[in-house]
């Protein structure tokens, strides 16, 4: 799952490290006691089971940080020694005292879930008598043609083109980063996302007025590989999974290399090649956030924002629902219907009867 959505941290309680107990020696004559895996072998163990399954970096993160959070609340015991009211303990601590949204708790208890079931292959059913966080049904907020374009007009660069890709696709930021030359079609005037939520991939809108700055953009970006290229050594394009194993060389090509680079490069330390990775998603948030308080837009847009106004813009347009849902790679249409209650009652066709008084 590039991601799952976060909804926000627990911070961890001090506590002895990980796996730091002393070993106990045996009795003259007698035999060893039985030893605990330490949780650092654990969490080894977890990544593994994860990447076995392809699950998303995020996701890989998001489990091994609350597995450890888990463990951290019980005092450090092994997961082994613990189950289904050690769950429940920690899972009503989230929602009582830490007060976590209702999306974290079941993410935490996703993340137990799977730690038991296929790590330490024990069954623990469902956990019962747990404090459910309330969920709250929120509608997304969505902003008006009219105020894309005032914070569009607050940015310049390549944050600028970055935003307009996340509205005139409609695609997610992680996805937007993720971008390869090689995933843009300037003649079917499509966008190919690769490995999106879910690890599906889906085709999306490439819009006609973005073809010349993105022709342009490219160019600049072309420039930077040709000097990466001729390096000594020379600079790779990061490449997912097993890729860089299976086709050699890939990371030199121009069709891999990222639409938007990161302006830094990085050694790895396994292989010792000099790799470059793409933008960081701290800089187009930030621009964004400053694009929006300079255009003195009240709404708490952010980079995800634009997604939720390119879903609902085109329904207000008349577009079918079917549609958005297969641009936005939304697999219930429940989801995509949301984008139903935001639009705008004037674009709808919508009266007051105050109005006709």
């Amino acid at each position: 799952m590039r991601h799952i959505e976060t909804a926000g941290t627990v911070a961890e309680p001090p506590g002895p490290p990980f796996g730091d107990r002393p070993i106990k020696r045996p009795p003259p004559g007698g035999r060893a006691p039985e030893q605990t895996p330490s949780v650092e072998n654990l969490v080894t163990s977890v990544r593994n089971a994860i990447r076995v399954r392809h699950y998303s970096h995020r996701t890989e993160e998001s489990y091994v940080g609350w597995i450890r959070r888990y463990v951290v609340f019980h005092g450090g015991r092994h997961p082994m020694r613990m189950g289904e009211s050690e769950i429940r303990d920690f899972l009503n601590d989230l929602a009582v005292r830490r007060r976590v949204s209702s999306s974290t708790q079941n993410q935490a208890l996703s993340a137990l879930l799977f730690l038991y079931k296929e790590v330490l292959h024990r069954n623990v059913g469902w956990v019962d008598s747990v404090v459910r966080a309330k969920r709250p049904k929120h509608l997304p907020v969505v902003l008006t043609p009219e105020e894309v374009r005032a914070i569009l007009s607050e940015m310049t660069g390549v944050y600028r083109l970055m935003a307009s890709v996340l509205y005139g696709a409609g695609i997610r930021l992680s996805e937007c980063l993720e971008l390869r030359v090689k995933d843009l079609d300037f003649e079917e005037e499509a966008i190919v996302v690769r490995g999106g939520k879910g690890e599906k991939d889906r085709v999306t809108l490439l819009p006609k007025s973005l073809e010349e700055p993105l022709k342009q953009h490219l160019a600049r970006v072309r420039k930077l590989h040709e000097r990466d290229r001729a390096g000594d050594p020379p600079v790779e394009a990061t490449l997912p999974g097993a890729l860089a194993r299976k086709y050699v060389g890939a990371g030199l090509e121009w069709g891999w290399q990222y639409l938007f680079p990161m302006p830094n490069t990085f050694v790895d330390p396994e292989t010792g090649r000099l790799l470059r990775h793409h933008a960081h998603e701290s800089g187009i948030q930030r621009a964004v956030k400053e694009a929006v308080r300079k255009s003195g837009i009240v709404k708490q847009a952010t980079c995800h924002t634009f997604r939720h106004s390119f879903a609902t813009h085109l329904l207000e347009a008349g577009y079918n629902i079917r549609t958005v849902q297969k641009l936005l790679g939304h697999q219930d249409i429940r989801t995509t219907m949301i984008y139903t209650h935001v639009a705008g009652s004037k674009k709808l066709g919508v009266r007051s009867p105050i109005d006709t008084l």
